[in-house]
């Protein structure tokens, strides 16, 4: 098992029955370690604030915001510059459930909504690890295609036409129009 850059882990057990807010911050060498993970130049900061509550199953509803000040290049330019990632989070956490993995038998064919929640999480031995879920929103933040302000493309000037077989054949079409 791999070892994430960012791990807070909390037991679902010691958590109050009225819930808990927990906020967490990564320290500089979390930080190191998610930039190099993410192939970011640098972050300066990542603190994620997050409400937990117990629900009737047994499983945990996390909700909260996650925050970071970074380093992106840019797409354009390929010059370094700062960032900011701000990410709501609501994620439900569930038990595992025991046998086999199976969620439904294979006969019965699986409906799909868009407005349906997906499947929650898992809690792990009895645990969730909130500095792997404050990696994974602040990963989702991150824009695909970082554009620092004010960069733009230029194109390259087209280069004259250049010569080829059909040329020829282009010239003697146009002798031959009336």
């Amino acid at each position: 098992m791999q070892e994430e850059p960012f791990s807070r882990v909390l037991r679902v057990d010691a958590l109050p029955k009225e819930g808990q807010a927990v906020t967490i911050e990564a320290n500089a060498a979390e930080r190191g370690a998610l930039a190099d993970f993410l192939k970011l130049p640098s972050i300066e900061a990542l603190t994620a604030s997050f409400t937990l509550m117990r629900s009737a199953n047994g499983g945990v509803r996390v909700t909260g915001a996650v925050h970071g000040e970074l380093t992106q290049v840019c797409v354009v330019s390929l010059d370094p510059f700062p960032a900011t990632v701000d990410e709501e989070v609501d994620v439900r956490f569930a038990p595992r459930a025991h046998g086999g993995g199976a969620r439904r038998p294979a006969a019965e064919p699986e409906t799909v909504s868009m407005t349906d929640e997906g499947e929650p999480d898992p809690i792990v031995d009895g645990k969730i690890d909130l500095g792997a879920l404050a990696a994974e929103f602040f990963a989702l933040g991150l824009d695909p295609y970082p554009r620092k302000p004010g960069a733009t493309f230029e194109s390259p000037e087209e280069a004259e036409a250049t010569v080829s077989p059909f040329s020829a054949l282009a010239k003697a079409v146009k002798k031959r129009s009336p």
